[in-house]
């Protein structure tokens, strides 16, 4: 577990054993219908050498959880807004599940109107509401000695729900799965994306508008995913 001081980088050489024998074992005994939720930080790069050491599972059977920064990000908007947590819809979490996140408020919605319209402050959008949530588990950390382990725990039940479930009509949910080259994300990086599910699989929403400022948010933290990716490869942990 992520402890006072470290980075999920930290996490990459002690951590990326285990996912590695995992994704072997699954791939070796798991059912032909597994859905795998990757908590364990660094969670995306995790999913991404569990998925790459499974030959013959679906890739798009491994998932990361971002529901936490998810839900960090709309307890923030409701708080600004002075609304209910649920009255925050389409609330979408972009790249790794690390400091460098984009939480993006321009495509969220607020009881239907545009977070950003509702919210009219995009220096407090920019300046504190971004940096909030991309730190926010170091700021938990630094509060209590140890890493929110309750509120991962009660986010990916939310995660695994909204997958096997669906997620409501006209609504989405982020998820950290493996790209397939939308939004610029390199193929097979395990990104943060808004996605909406049926049947028990996802699928990367399309179309939405990105500023400037989005893309380039965005494009570090895919960068950051890369250069975790070439780190997991050079330790040997990828077949």
């Amino acid at each position: 577990p992520r402890k006072a001081g470290m980075e999920r980088a930290d996490l990459l050489q002690a951590n990326g054993a285990i996912f590695s024998e995992q994704g072997a074992a699954l791939a070796a005994s798991a059912a032909s219908d597994l859905r795998v939720v990757v908590t364990g930080n660094p969670a995306n790069t995790n999913a991404y050498i569990a998925y790459r050491n499974a030959p013959g599972v679906p890739r798009e059977r491994f998932t990361a959880l971002t529901r936490l920064d998810q839900n960090r990000a709309a307890a923030q908007l409701a708080a600004k807004a002075r609304c209910r947590v649920g009255d925050v819809t389409r609330m979408t979490i972009w790249g790794n599940h690390s400091a460098t996140q984009y939480p993006d408020a321009f495509n969220a919605r607020i009881r239907g109107m545009a977070a950003d319209r509702w919210i009219a402050d995009d220096a407090w959008i920019n300046f504190d509401f971004i940096p909030r949530v991309a730190k926010r588990g170091a700021e938990v950390i630094a509060a209590r000695g140890l890493s929110s382990a309750a509120s991962a725990a009660n986010a990916t039940i939310e995660h695994a729900r909204d997958w096997l479930r669906g997620t409501p009509a006209g609504d989405w949910v982020s998820m950290g799965v493996p790209s397939d080259g939308s939004y610029g994300v390199p193929d097979g990086l395990v990104s943060s994306f808004p996605v909406t599910c049926a049947g028990g699989d996802w699928s990367i929403v399309r179309g939405l508008p990105l500023s400037a400022f989005a893309r380039a948010k965005i494009d570090a933290s895919v960068a950051e995913l890369q250069a975790e990716a070439v780190e997991v490869a050079a330790l040997g942990l990828l077949p």
